[in-house]
């Protein structure tokens, strides 16, 4: 598509949110981690810090899109606000020049949960399925509608500690989405009988909040909860009990996230059950999933994903007449 653009462009929260279209989201996200052999066109994400300052920079070239560039977080903490703000920055194939800016702050939740519903749909059988969901807050929201939007859900069971944020969430659900959903007075009265089991929240206290004993056999888990060394979200016996582990980073699953050093520290050998989310959308695991009984999706977060669903936005707010375009030009270099 040769959307016409005249100079770098500003794409705000507003447009993000006024053109995001779960589909076209995972369709691109699903072309993209095919297309992304070997993992070059998203390398490992960047951080800078000095003192309390920090910069995280997340990188991208997807394959086959037309926009390439990087999503970039900043924080001086010992400002008064404490806030962090997010951008992606877009380059334009095409004519090699800056496209435009696009506000990531809502992209993030965007694109988490995308990711999650690209993988699930290769992941878990077609036709109706129950959903589990412990956590109530952004991610849980955005990961049902991810999920409604690629397998009809005909209940959602939700737990979270608070029972009345539980329950907005289930009353959210029956409004928005028009599924039946409940809130459950424990994770483990959530998750019983549930087909599809998401886990989007961390515990008070680094706490497994999820275990084995309550899955039923022939689930899909999803983990999105635990990012760092220091974060807990499943059990070991999570991660014991699954015979596939589909990562959307293989290496920063393994090394960096709490959930998986600890099955690791206790002698589950997680590294040999751990595949790439392009291996699977390259169907290269087809036998090993045709032999799996349960499945996990353990997401961290990448910077392709970030670019990719920009890319989709940047797009589809210049076709909808939604950017703001810059009163500014860059000068070129011949390189």
């Amino acid at each position: 598509m040769n959307n016409r653009q005249i100079g770098p462009v500003m794409v705000d929260a507003a447009a993000v949110s006024a053109v995001f279209d779960w589909r076209s989201a995972i369709t691109a996200l699903q072309e993209a981690y095919a297309q992304d052999e070997g993992g070059a066109a998203s390398p490992p994400r960047t951080i800078a810090a000095s003192g309390d300052a920090w910069l995280r920079i997340m990188a991208a070239v997807p394959p086959g899109r037309r926009y390439f560039g990087a999503k970039l977080m900043g924080a001086a903490m010992g400002c008064a606000t404490r806030a962090v703000e997010y951008v992606v920055v877009l380059f334009d194939r095409e004519t090699s020049s800056l496209a435009g800016f696009v506000d990531a702050n809502l992209l993030t939740g965007y694109r988490t949960a995308a990711t999650t519903a690209a993988a699930v749909d290769r992941m878990a059988p077609a036709g109706p399925a129950r959903l589990a969901v412990i956590g109530s807050g952004l991610e849980a929201t955005m990961h049902t509608r991810a999920i409604a939007s690629i397998r009809e859900l005909a209940e959602v069971s939700v737990y979270s500690p608070t029972p009345e944020k539980r329950a907005a969430f289930a009353q959210a659900i029956r409004d928005e989405l028009g599924i039946p959903a409940r809130a459950a007075e424990s994770g483990e009265d959530a998750v019983r009988g549930a087909d599809l089991v998401l886990s989007a929240a961390r515990s008070r206290g680094e706490v497994p909040i999820l275990y084995a004993d309550w899955i039923k056999p022939g689930a899909t888990v999803m983990s999105i909860g635990s990012t760092i060394p220091s974060q807990r979200e499943i059990d070991v016996s999570v991660a014991a009990l699954a015979d596939l582990v589909v990562c959307d980073n293989v290496h920063e699953v393994l090394e960096e996230t709490g959930d998986m050093l600890a099955a690791r520290a206790e002698g589950i050998a997680v590294a040999d059950k751990c595949f790439s989310i392009g291996q699977l959308m390259r169907s290269e695991l087809a036998a090993r999933q045709a032999g799996a009984n349960i499945q996990l999706y353990k997401s961290v977060g990448g910077g392709l994903q970030d670019v990719v669903i920009a890319d989709v936005i940047l797009s589809r707010a210049l076709d909808a007449g939604l950017v703001q375009p810059l009163p500014a030009s860059f000068e070129r270099k011949t390189i």
